[in-house]
Formats: C-alpha cells, sequence, structure tokens
C-alpha cells in the first residue's frame, strides 16, 4: 500500500477538497480487495434476498431508479472478517487523517458500492449532511477495483466547494441537477472527472460535491469505500446508521467514541 503523501497532494487535497491517489494498492492488495469485497457483498445480499447472484445482476427492481444507480452494502466490516481487518487497517486512517489535517480518525462506516452494466448516474450531493456528525473534515476514501473511466461512471467533483458548502443537500434521485437548488452559485464551478485505474484511491472530503456518471458498459463499476469520523466528533441529532440502542442513549453534542460503533483505528 502507498501511504506516503508528498506536500502537494496534502496541498491539493486541502485546495480542491479531493485527491487521486494512483497506484494506491499493489497488485497482490488489489486482488485481496476485490476477493474480500466479493465475498463480504455475496454474504450480505444473499442474507437479505436469499438470492445474491439475482440481486446483483438484476439489481432488484428494474423499475426502481435508485436501485439501477448502484448496490450499495454498508458496514460489512460488522459481519465479515476479511473486510473487518481491511478497514481497520491504521495506514488507511493515517493517510485519510494526514489529508485532513487531524489527530484521530474513526471509522464512519464502509460501504461496497457497485455500478451496474448501464447502471443510472449518481446524482450531485454531498455526504456529511447525512451523517450524525457535522464536520468541515470529515473524509472519504474510495478505492476503485475496477478501472474507473469516462464510459463507465467514475467520479466527477466540484472542486473547492467543500469550503463553501452549508449542511443543506440534496438526495441521490432522478435530477442530477438537485443540489444546485441550495448553492445556484456552484453552477459556475467546472467539474473535474477523477478517471483512475484499479488499485487507485480517491480521498474526498465529506462537504466536496461530487457524483458519478452513467455506467455506459455492460460491465459492473466496483469500488470499496469507507466513511470517516476526525476523532472527537460530536453528536448532531441525526440517526443515520446509528443502532436505536445507542441512539437513544445520545444527546447533541455528546462525543461518538463509542469504539465499537466507530472504531478509532489511527491517532496521531
Amino acid at each position: 500500500m502507498k501511504t506516503e503523501l508528498t506536500q502537494e497532494q496534502i496541498d491539493s487535497y486541502q485546495e480542491n477538497g479531493f485527491v487521486c491517489l494512483d497506484g494506491f494498492l499493489d497488485a497482490g492488495e488489489l486482488e485481496t480487495w476485490r476477493s474480500v469485497t466479493e465475498d463480504a457483498v455475496h454474504q450480505r445480499l444473499s442474507a437479505r434476498t436469499g438470492n445474491w447472484e439475482k440481486d446483483l445482476n438484476n439489481q432488484g427492481n428494474p423499475d426502481d431508479f435508485y436501485a439501477q444507480v448502484f448496490t450499495q452494502c454498508v458496514r460489512l466490516a460488522d459481519s465479515h472478517e476479511g473486510m473487518k481487518e481491511l478497514m481497520f487497517d491504521e495506514r488507511l486512517g493515517q493517510v485519510a487523517g494526514t489529508l485532513a489535517g487531524v489527530d484521530g480518525i474513526r471509522i464512519w462506516h464502509d460501504q461496497a458500492l457497485i455500478k451496474p452494466p448501464y447502471g443510472n448516474a449518481t446524482a450531485w450531493h454531498l455526504d456529511n449532511p447525512y451523517w450524525s456528525f457535522s464536520s468541515r473534515d470529515s473524509i472519504s476514501i474510495w478505492v476503485a477495483l475496477d478501472d474507473a473511466t469516462l464510459h463507465n461512471g467514475c467520479m466527477w467533483y466540484l472542486p473547492g466547494t467543500h469550503k463553501l458548502a452549508t449542511y443543506e443537500n440534496s438526495g441521490i434521485g432522478f435530477n442530477m441537477r438537485d443540489l444546485f437548488k441550495p448553492y445556484p452559485e456552484w453552477l459556475k464551478i467546472e467539474a473535474v472527472p477523477a478517471p483512475c485505474k484499479a488499485g487507485s484511491a480517491v480521498f474526498h472530503n465529506g462537504l466536496c460535491a461530487h457524483g458519478a456518471g452513467t455506467n455506459m458498459t455492460p460491465r459492473p463499476r466496483r469500488a470499496m469505500t469507507c466513511a470517516y469520523m476526525p476523532d472527537g466528533s460530536t453528536f448532531n441529532g441525526q440517526k443515520n446508521i446509528l443502532p436505536k440502542e445507542y441512539f437513544d442513549t445520545l444527546q447533541v453534542g455528546d462525543v461518538l467514541d463509542n469504539n465499537e460503533q466507530n472504531p478509532l483505528i489511527w491517532k496521531k
């Protein structure tokens, strides 16, 4: 794993809100990430529907727009030991923390995202407003398990929007432009694509506007991601993925430091 960062990469992330680290995984690591993700997703979908192959290939309801954007499996590390080993790697937290400029990194949630063959575009959105904490330093890793290209729905970013965003957001729906309703001034920003080879990693700020194009190929575009919370972040009142039992114990302003729910994987 190529974890050494140049000052240029750190500066680019801080300025633009995202950075692509080419060749982040070596060939052996990429195969491990692919096989672990495939096994974890199959396990999760089998538990969910009893037929992972049908769910993955047919994307559930073929008439549902969101089902054709991506197959989404959250918190796979909870149920798969191989995924837990990958996600709890301190090196991932160190890279994320160094880019974000924070002293500690906790996992918010891991997430497999598989855009199906000829799958729909992913509308512009922000990540952090969905979550149960609010931080201008939240960060995610997006690891390409296949080559991510302009043809199969690579990521796109609106550079610098992490500095301008409030916590208003839009859902991932039919209208690609919904995010421009609360942020009409962003229509003047030139979008930047982030195509990358399999094994590369894109890190982006949780308030940087991003989306993905349509998959115009007969093959899936696979990615494994993880959202990170700076250590010391506090509860903002939103449930998001928090279990009800834990959510019911929280008051706004409480520090989210439950190591079972949000493991601390790196401390400076």
